[in-house]
């Protein structure tokens, strides 16, 4: 299924700050088909023989489900087709750029549907046009939460004609505010409670609020509940702001070990101050198993941070040995068993510092080279450098990669280059949504004739080819570089990785 984004840029022609609008709009009404309990649908006007007749089709690019009421629309309906002859309403609502609702309910797959268009305009244009779908096969009963929800709804849907909802700004955490479900408080113009929904005055009894809401002033209510004055003041003046028409981000209060998020909108339909919109959501068991968590990541850090010091130890042992060796090929093996243990220590060394088991294989790999290199330019002055992206891999596919490159640079350096010529090995990295291409190239004498990467018996390619098997599920493919030297590649698949 195609996104919002791809259906706007291969049907419109609309400016990218219109599209970014469309996005805010898609990002929001989520709210607003709770609060409808109504399906929305956002449809883009395709063609137009004058401005007088309006759009003669329109495709619709988007639609939301409400999770308060039964759906309208139980199939996919993005991608489909109208025309403005079978769809009047959506013609209006650009034509007129006002809320067209229709007098009687249309049938839909046997349901009777009420519409009800909304034009979604951005500086003076109407650029699309949401259409709220209700199901009325289910009567419902006229409650103070459903009176609450509705006209809140309705002040929305006119400031989302009117071109002021949502905000310009981008609204960084509405994905994650809370929702109609979670809590609701309507203010009046003067900030008192109008209404409070059953789930907002459980979180704010938590909070240590005995009484109800309605009434009281919202903002001295909470501000009374916050004890940390700078908490306290934030929030208090947040609500505020709504009452006169600015809009602010979500916030996060504690109280009496309570936490509760709260965000509040502006209700100024046609301009007119209606009072705010104020959702609350009770996070409290949420924040403690978040603080769980952050213990046990705390813990794994820690424990990767040891496993490095142990590995540096052993490194730094194994290096006093090779010094106290007077055998060349003791010295050697130690030597590259050093380094080794270095690789996988700098892994172990990126994942103590990051929050999740994943590895930044590009900052890690531009550690590991120049060591590599430092040891061999002396003897054969060859040059190693990365080039493009192997982005963030798992701990479990980034250590082993690492000692693989580790192994294919030494042998580059080790054999590819004649003593006291000067060369370069370029460690490459392609990557796509499923695979992960690497090619460590050389520009040294070549491939000898009679080398067979599959029976060397090399330790550092048996280390390679055993590693590619066992855990990277790839292989090693050696072939002769265009222009001269040689390339190792291997590609490593990211599929279910």
């Amino acid at each position: 299924m195609s996104t919002l984004s791809e259906l706007l840029a291969e049907h419109t022609l609309l400016a990218g700050d219109a599209v970014d609008h469309l996005q805010r709009v898609v990002a929001e009404w989520q709210l607003l088909a709770d609060m409808s309990f109504a399906d929305f649908l956002l449809w883009v006007p395709l063609t137009a023989d004058d401005e007088r007749t309006g759009p003669q089709e329109f495709l619709c690019v988007a639609q939301a489900r409400p999770t308060t009421a039964p759906t309208a629309h139980p199939e996919d309906v993005v991608a489909a087709r109208v025309r403005s002859v079978d769809n009047p309403q959506l013609r209006r609502a650009v034509v007129e750029g006002r809320i067209c609702r229709e007098e009687n309910p249309r049938w839909h797959l046997e349901v009777p549907v009420r519409r009800e268009t909304i034009p979604v305009r951005h500086g003076r244009s109407v650029v699309a046009v949401l259409s709220r779908d209700t199901n009325l096969a289910m009567p419902r009963v006229p409650s103070p939460l459903e009176i609450a929800y509705l006209g809140s709804a309705s002040d929305l849907c006119q400031m989302v004609a009117d071109g002021t909802f949502p905000p310009r700004a981008a609204m960084a955490g509405a994905d994650t505010s809370p929702r109609a479900g979670d809590g609701l408080i309507r203010l009046d113009a003067h900030g008192l409670v109008a209404y409070a929904s059953p789930n907002a005055l459980s979180a704010y009894h938590r909070m240590g609020h005995a009484s109800d809401l309605v009434g009281f002033s919202l903002t001295q209510a909470t501000r009374e509940l916050v004890h940390d004055p700078f908490d306290a003041a934030e929030v208090a003046a947040r609500i505020g702001a709504a009452l006169d028409g600015r809009h602010s981000l979500r916030m996060e209060v504690r109280a009496r070990g309570a936490v509760m998020l709260v965000r509040a909108l502006p209700l100024r339909p046609r301009g007119d101050a209606a009072g705010a919109l104020v959702l609350v959501r009770d996070v409290t068991d949420l924040r403690r198993r978040d603080m769980a968590l952050l213990s046990k990541d705390a813990t794994i850090r820690e424990i990767h941070h040891r496993v490095k010091n142990n590995l540096q130890t052993v490194a730094a042992l194994l290096r006093l040995q090779a010094r106290r060796t007077a055998i060349p090929e003791a010295r050697r093996a130690l030597a590259e068993s050093v380094r080794r243990v270095n690789s996988i220590a700098l892994v172990h060394e990126s994942l103590s510092v990051s929050v999740a088991e994943r590895v930044d294989l590009d900052e890690l790999v531009d550690k590991v080279l120049p060591a590599i290199g430092d040891g061999a330019t002396a003897e054969f002055r060859a040059k190693v450098r990365r080039e493009g992206s192997f982005g963030t891999l798992p701990a479990a596919l980034a250590t082993p990669l690492v000692l693989v490159l580790t192994e294919l640079v030494h042998n580059a350096l080790a054999h590819a280059f004649e003593p006291g010529h000067a060369g370069e090995v370029v460690v490459s990295a392609q990557r796509s949504a499923g695979a992960l291409d690497v090619v460590v190239a050389d520009d040294g004498r070549g491939i000898p004739p009679e080398f067979d990467p599959e029976s060397s018996k090399g330790l550092g390619l048996q280390i390679v080819r055993t590693l590619l098997d066992s855990e990277l599920d790839s292989a090693l493919q050696v072939r002769p570089r265009p222009g001269g030297g040689t390339e190792a590649v291997i590609r490593l698949s990211l599929r279910g990785r």
